[in-house]
């Protein structure tokens, strides 16, 4: 279910583990945008650091801009996630649902950018601030309009739903924008920090993240819900939460531009290595790049694993994408929900840990393999839980051990899921070429993202589709469609579901998923015999 993607930071779509330093990088769409400058980056800082070493207390200003500049970072990820949990409770339509999914793909796509954000930039005014502060200030333009509008894309009533199509233009483009941010401020870590320190980098991507999207989606949904601030927060009753959807973007919206207006005055980049190293440092141009990329692909085992990446994840994606909507638009509080990733932040914390101990042989993907058949249970599993949710329904809510049983499947879905990520990730180390260690292992990220969002978007969509209602009460009348069911309704009538497009996926993505493990599964456990040679690109050498 990943009880939807608001809930675990899927990025993409699923929360980001932190593995070992020894073992990967440790993000989906992020984890080796920060290696493509590394090679020639860190050259420069071990040669001109190795004679005055840096403790972490001198750079502690650097650290706390880094940690803030990527929390900022998960905000608009946060909101972006809490929208579809917002909209399902008013009854929007699936369809609509796989419109905003496209809000998540830009981090999976950023690839095809960032190469830009790397050649073209203002060397007076920073490499990385030529970015980083024009995206900003429009994160914080952007999330000021929204303060305003918002409300009434959101509003619906008999006769129209929310104003789909431009809010999902409008997060996209906040997506975009911090996926480019994110780009940006990767590059700036290598260079703001010291060699010694450099490491602390990825703790505070990680870290800074994760709260970023705590703050924008778990703790946004507890305060806007009126449900749970009266419950726990309040002596008397209200109507509405302690703070709306528009209260928090236009707070969130000052915060940007004014910290990015210290941020550009105030913090200065280390241009020392433009200037005394330009030759080492010097950008790979752009065109080189993509023809890099392109060659990359075009090897035989690459070729053959991107495929398998780009088809692996359809087996999950009906558990993945829908069932969390399905338990909202069954009567669970979706600040409920969204609290149920508070209990799982140690595990998540623990599980890359303990996996990575077995996945750090020769044959990282064996562990891929055996999750897999896992997983694609545990999707029954959640098809089997929304199908139980309304029997145990009661007046004043779902009792203790319902969320109980709901939290239980989730830590098992946790486990499969980065069992099946870190084996990923772990391979990913394993064969990308040290040549072009940065770009290689981005390229094999972006796939498997993108191996991720497609069937999401599509499942979404098609539940619709595959969903059969009836009128009862109504002679003659159907409800095939939103139109058919309002003459339904007109005429006396009730629109009843027959069969859920849900179950019908969730028994599909099944089916589909076995079939890719029994015919594919073993094909991509060969990959790991394949020779170092086979990995390597020839223009590389």
């Amino acid at each position: 279910m990943e009880l939807h993607e608001s809930v675990t930071h899927k990025n993409g779509r699923q929360r980001k583990p932190v593995l070992p330093a020894d073992n990967m990088r440790h993000q989906e769409a992020k984890s080796s945008d920060m290696d493509t400058e590394e090679e020639e980056t860190l050259l420069w800082t071990e040669e001109n650091h190795s004679k005055v070493r840096k403790g972490i207390k001198e750079e502690l200003g650097s650290v706390l801009l880094l940690l803030f500049l990527y929390v900022l970072q998960g905000i608009p990820l946060g909101l972006a996630g809490s929208i579809p949990l917002i909209m399902q409770s008013k009854n929007v339509s699936y369809k609509d649902q796989a419109y905003f999914s496209f809000v998540f793909w830009p981090f999976s796509l950023k690839l095809l950018w960032a190469p830009l954000v790397d050649a073209i930039y203002f060397q007076q005014f920073g490499r990385r601030k030529s970015w980083m502060v024009p995206t900003q200030y429009l994160l914080g333009i952007f999330m000021l309009y929204l303060s305003v509008t918002v409300d009434s894309l959101l509003e619906s009533d008999e006769h129209k739903g929310p104003d789909v199509i431009t809010l999902t233009a409008v997060f996209f483009m906040l997506a975009f924008l911090a996926a480019t941010q994110d780009i940006a401020v990767d590059g700036w870590a290598l260079t703001m920090l010291s060699r010694e320190n450099v490491g602390y980098a990825s703790t505070c991507n990680s870290v800074g993240q994760t709260a970023g999207y705590f703050l924008g989606n778990v703790l946004f949904l507890a305060l806007e819900s009126a449900d749970f601030c009266n419950k726990y927060l309040r002596f008397e009753p209200q109507e509405k939460g302690i703070v709306t959807l528009s209260d928090f973007l236009f707070f969130w919206g000052i915060v940007f531009l004014v910290s990015t207006t210290l941020v550009a005055i105030l913090k200065k980049e280390n241009n020392q290595m433009d200037l005394k190293k330009k030759k080492r440092e010097e950008t790979q141009g752009v065109m080189e790049t993509y023809k890099l990329l392109f060659s990359i692909v075009k090897m035989p085992t690459v070729f053959t694993f991107c495929g398998l990446l780009l088809t692996a994840k359809i087996g999950f994606s009906a558990a993945d994408a829908v069932t969390g909507l399905k338990l909202v638009e069954a009567g669970v509080p979706k600040a409920q929900l969204a609290l149920l990733a508070v209990p799982m932040v140690p595990l998540q914390i623990l599980l890359p840990l303990i996996i990575s101990k077995y996945t750090a042989g020769p044959k990282p993907l064996d562990i891929f393999y055996k999750a897999f058949p896992f997983r694609l249970l545990i999707g029954l599993g959640y098809a089997l839980l929304v199908w139980w949710t309304p029997s145990v329904k009661q007046e004043e809510g779902y009792p203790v051990y319902y969320y109980a049983v709901v939290l239980l499947s989730y830590a098992f879905h946790q486990v499969a899921l980065y069992s099946m990520y870190v084996a990923t990730m772990a391979f990913h180390a394993k064969v990308s070429d040290p040549v072009i260690g940065g770009t290689y292992m981005t390229l094999l990220n972006t796939v498997t993202n993108l191996g991720g969002n497609w069937p999401s978007t599509l499942a979404l969509w098609l539940v619709d589709p595959l969903t059969s209602k009836e009128c009862q009460g109504a002679a003659s009348q159907t409800c095939g469609s939103p139109e058919e069911a309002g003459l339904c309704v007109k005429e006396g009538g009730t629109c009843v579901t027959v069969l859920d497009g849900y179950y019908v996926e969730s028994v599909v993505c099944v089916v589909i998923g076995l079939t890719w493990w029994l015919l594919l599964g073993k094909r991509l456990r060969r990959l790991q015999e394949e020779s170092p040679q086979a990995w390597h690109c020839k223009s590389s050498k």
